[in-house]
């Protein structure tokens, strides 16, 4: 009994130094309360954000993230001292790659696992910037809703929005394209941070990145056909138009043979697959079950032994990082645009 009313204490206390640490709350006319700006002028601060609207009068100072896409995002941004630490799994791609691959060893990776209130708390976190899919979801009660309860405050991954499209289910997800996804973030996490300026750069960066790799592509009537296999036997997870690999495959030169399915990340059938004759299947590279072992089965998959991409070996291997919505997309685009360039559609 001891311990159960040290453990509820702790919950209550930790919850309160939450809820005085993040400085936020949900405007009821988007115009925020009466609190009085910070020397800079800059709060306080209004943003959108799936929907939901919430002023910051100061911002967030222990911010915990779930999944690799998203802790790039702040590490991008500058922001690992505004940081907690970070949730994902073992497998975080190449992190040697990218700009901040030092941030990765200064932040704390307080669990190799999917994110939990418990965690959230330990953390002392005054913000969980997650998505639906990357850490939210009614199964592990771990949302919005929840974590306000607890006086942490939350920001939701754009690419993950979800958008009502699918009977009221509300499980179906995306609600702009991949990559305005991603310059939505920066911009709106520019602001809350204050950090405008680094947010504008990036996005300015990004979108020539884009550009150069879309201008060496080809015509439309050349462009290969192209299936995003993340995994699965059975069914095949993929993506459709709201998903990170819609826009990295239109934007390098290739036909998205998902592109009218309004989802982000979901299962379809392997009939599917066999009728849209794919010239091309890019991997989703997450480390198990491995790439090698994906490529090996569908090249025994009996179903696919007559789709092109199969009869002719062309299938390229991408990290998940790349994938997600992540700082990351706009270099992946210009990896696949060089494939690609080397395939022409049926």
């Amino acid at each position: 009994m001891r311990t159960r009313h040290r453990t509820a204490a702790l919950l209550t206390a930790l919850a309160l130094a939450a809820l005085t640490g993040c400085g936020a709350h949900v405007a009821e006319d988007g115009k925020g309360d009466s609190a009085k700006a910070s020397a800079s002028g800059h709060y306080p601060v209004t943003i959108e954000n799936c929907g939901t609207k919430t002023t910051y009068d100061k911002a967030p100072r222990r911010v915990v993230t779930n999944d690799v896409g998203i802790a790039d995002i702040m590490f991008a941004l500058g922001l690992e001292d505004h940081m907690a630490g970070y949730v994902m799994p073992e497998y975080r791609g190449r992190i040697d790659a990218v700009a901040w691959k030092d941030a990765y060893g200064k932040v704390p990776w307080l669990a190799k696992k999917a994110i939990t209130k418990e965690i959230a708390l330990d953390a002392r976190a005054d913000l969980v910037f997650a998505g639906w899919n990357y850490g939210f979801g009614e199964d592990s009660d771990v949302t919005p809703a929840s974590l306000k309860k607890l006086g942490i405050g939350s920001y939701v991954l754009t690419e993950s929005c979800r958008n009502g499209t699918d009977g009221g289910k509300g499980t179906a997800r995306g609600v702009m394209p991949p990559l305005d996804a991603l310059y939505t973030d920066l911009r709106t996490l520019g602001k809350i941070f204050d950090v405008e300026d680094r947010a504008d750069a990036l996005i300015v960066k990004y979108r020539k990145q884009v550009a150069d790799a879309q201008a060496k592509a080809p015509e439309d009537g050349a462009r290969p056909t192209v299936f995003l296999y993340d995994g699965g036997q059975e069914k095949p997870m993929t993506s459709g138009r709201f998903a990170g690999p819609h826009d990295i495959i239109t934007k390098a030169g290739g036909d998205h043979v998902m592109k009218d399915l309004k989802d982000s990340w979901t299962t379809v059938g392997w009939e599917t697959v066999v009728e849209q004759n794919p010239d091309v299947i890019v991997i989703n590279d997450y480390g198990t079950p491995t790439a090698e072992q994906k490529k090996s089965f569908l090249k025994s998959y009996a179903p696919l032994k007559n789709v092109s991409a199969i009869k002719n070996d062309r299938i390229f291997v991408m990290d998940y990082a790349d994938l997600v919505e992540s700082p990351r997309n706009p270099a992946a685009v210009t990896a696949l645009a060089g494939y690609l360039r080397g395939v022409r559609g049926h």
